[in-house]
């Protein structure tokens, strides 16, 4: 498993890498479906940043003592009550980098102790908080692919 740290530099550098790409995507072309019953680059950005939202509380709440029992997360549920299709492009990409900047400082800070603390998210079953680490930045490049950003795209 990787360290805290070292998950932390490939999240700020997955921003680094990603946040040219995304600057250059027209509102328009955001907002338009990527194919019947899929999301938008919009939707799946807003995607993103629910995604960072839940993880920032897991990994802030599974460092505090006792059990942590935190709810699932219904993506579609979200993605549609908060009509991401609606905001601007320019500012969904702004607050998706910030929020992830601040989360790649938010683990950097997490003690190596703290690689096998579990946190129960319903429905699944216990996952330490350094899996959720890892799995988060792999999660992200996942959803990215989808808007058409690799993690072995030129920078710029």
């Amino acid at each position: 498993m990787d360290s805290f740290k070292t998950v932390a530099d490939q999240l700020r550098q997955s921003v680094d890498l990603a946040l040219p790409h995304l600057i250059a995507i027209a509102d328009n072309t955001a907002s338009r479906p990527r194919a019947p019953g899929k999301w938008s680059p919009k939707q799946v950005l807003g995607h993103l940043i629910d995604s960072a939202a839940n993880n920032h509380q897991r990994f802030v709440r599974a460092q505090q003592p006792g059990a942590v029992h935190l709810p699932g997360y219904v993506q579609d549920h979200w993605v549609s009550v908060q009509h991401y299709n609606d905001r601007s492009w320019a500012d969904l990409v702004e607050l998706w980098s910030a929020y992830n900047r601040h989360l790649a400082h938010v683990i950097a800070q997490i003690p190596e102790s703290a690689q096998g603390l579990e946190c129960l998210i319903d429905p699944y079953p216990p996952a330490t908080l350094g899996y959720l680490a890892t799995d988060y930045v792999d999660h992200l490049w996942h959803h990215l692919s989808q808007i058409g950003i690799h993690r072995d795209a030129p920078h710029g």
